[in-house]
């Protein structure tokens, strides 16, 4: 951090502290955010940390807008804003409610599962929510031998390599932009450079770029995994900010990204000024139609029985 970003954070800190808030940031906010955050997790597992803080009224979700639609599904009784309301998650708004209507009048067989990644009407319309590193075991644990699947067609194939099911994406062409950078000779070209790395991807990446990796996950799961493995660098392929973090809490180790533009331009309006004025202010509010909020806390809460977490 530099001055200005110091004494802006020494601010926050203090207003936090006054009004009893929890700073929570997702992996891919920007550094000088994740320095101050109280937790740095997921969507999910920062909904989660909320749900624990029972003493908290007050959320400043400094990540996109379908993740703070998700704090507000499982903590319906607390505050929660978003420093920047523009703050849109491109793949999350390829799926419209809708369109999941409209594949389950095709397809009266199938389950829906959807990605967490996904606006709060159209989880209000699924079965059930998985997450990146859950996926596979939400489907498998499902009676039904066909699965609807959504918004994310690499996400989507990735579970296919790990079911008998038949797995129906939807949108066609769902994706994620940021993991749409990575390329296979990207990858190729960095394991070149560094062969005694290992090369961690996220499932939202091509196929291609999935078959040449050593290990596959979610942030969490790329996280865990660099910490606990012997491995001394790594190469990875998803948003940088999650390198920012590595780098932070583990320096002991060598993180190299596949690709040094994977950025976020979502994440990242989110800025240290916008989480002042935030709770400060404590707006802008993130809020959702009850009707909406009871249906898709559903749809999660059946992921939380499934998954046990």
């Amino acid at each position: 951090m530099n001055k200005q970003q110091k004494q802006l954070a020494e601010k926050i800190i203090k207003l936090k502290n006054e009004k009893r808030a929890l700073l929570l940031a997702h992996n891919y906010q920007r550094s000088e955010i994740q320095e101050i955050a109280d937790y740095i997790a997921d969507s999910i597992g920062l909904c989660r940390k909320a749900q624990q803080e029972k003493d908290a009224e007050l959320l400043i979700f400094s990540a996109v807008n379908f993740m703070a639609e998700s704090a507000v599904i499982l903590n319906p009784d607390k505050k929660v804003v978003i420093p920047d309301k523009n703050a849109f998650c491109p793949m999350a708004t390829m799926l419209p409610a809708e369109e999941v209507k409209l594949a389950r009048k095709k397809h009266p067989d199938a389950a829906v599962v959807l990605y967490v990644n996904t606006r709060a009407e159209a989880k209000a319309m699924c079965d059930v929510c998985c997450t990146s590193s859950n996926a596979v075991r939400i489907v498998n644990s499902l009676d039904e031998e066909r699965v609807i699947f959504g918004p994310d067609n690499n996400l989507a194939w990735y579970v296919q390599q790990h079911t008998n099911k038949e797995i129906i994406p939807i949108p066609k062409n769902g994706f994620c932009y940021v993991h749409k950078l990575f390329s296979e000779g990207d990858i190729l070209l960095v394991r070149e450079q560094h062969p005694d790395a290992e090369v961690l991807v996220h499932p939202e990446c091509n196929p291609e770029v999935q078959r040449i990796a050593d290990f596959i996950g979610s942030t969490s799961q790329m996280y865990t995994h660099a910490i606990e493995s012997p491995k001394k660098q790594f190469v990875i392929a998803t948003e940088n900010g999650l390198i920012d973090r590595m780098k932070r809490e583990h320096p002991e180790k060598e993180y190299i990204p596949a690709y040094s533009g994977a950025i976020c331009n979502a994440m990242k309006l989110n800025t240290l000024e916008k989480i002042y004025l935030a709770l400060k202010n404590e707006e802008p509010t993130v809020t959702l139609p009850k009707s909406i909020m009871k249906k898709a806390r559903k749809a999660v809460e059946r992921m939380t029985e499934i998954t046990g977490c």
